[in-house]
């Protein structure tokens, strides 16, 4: 797979998919910092250390490019349901094809999840549920127990989340750098040399 001319001809995901994919990556690692911060400090704790105003813009961005993300993963389900996936140019073996179909349906599963959880904790919490400048309909009504709850189901999806980005980055790395077996090229965005 060294030479360009077979580079060229490794299956990719579409265009469209592969895109998404690096939005939705960057999104992912940018929400779940804040929400890691937010998480750890509190309200206050990030009052404290930030100040009101940035605190605020801070849970705003957090809210934001959760719904972003959101809208993305859908219309990730939708290209890969119409698109379908690439083979691979190397058949892997078993245990890499298991492992990889569960990573992968587990991170579509929670990064739809997550956002909508967030959604409803923040609902039930009597919290304003934020995208950009926009207030979006809270869906539930105030419920503070719940709300408690579904901000700990949150916060425990997004650090399972969080492992599965590892875990996904490592196996994109080993099969980029030690099998070399076009894996990562499926999903890069430019033209593998």
């Amino acid at each position: 797979m060294g030479n360009a001319a077979g580079a060229a001809t490794l299956p990719r995901y579409h265009a469209a998919q592969r895109l998404i994919h690096w939005v939705v990556a960057v999104l992912a690692v940018i929400t779940l910092a804040m929400g890691l911060t937010l998480g750890s400090l509190g309200v206050e704790g990030a009052r404290a250390l930030f100040g009101v105003t940035a605190t605020n813009l801070l849970y705003t961005s957090h809210k934001t490019c959760g719904v972003l993300m959101l809208g993305l993963m859908v219309l990730r389900v939708v290209f890969r349901v119409t698109l379908g996936k690439p083979g691979y140019a190397h058949p892997l073996p078993m245990f890499q094809r298991v492992a990889s179909e569960v990573v992968h349906g587990a991170l579509y599963l929670l990064l739809l999840a997550m956002p909508v959880l967030g959604w409803l904790a923040t609902a039930a919490g009597d919290f304003p549920v934020a995208f950009f400048h926009y207030e979006l309909p809270r869906l539930i009504g105030t419920n503070e127990a719940l709300s408690e709850q579904l901000y700990a189901w949150h916060g425990a999806v997004g650090l399972t989340v969080l492992g599965l980005i590892v875990l996904h980055v490592a196996a994109a790395l080993y099969h980029w750098r030690i099998r070399r077996d076009g894996v990562m090229q499926r999903m890069s965005l430019f033209r593998p040399k």
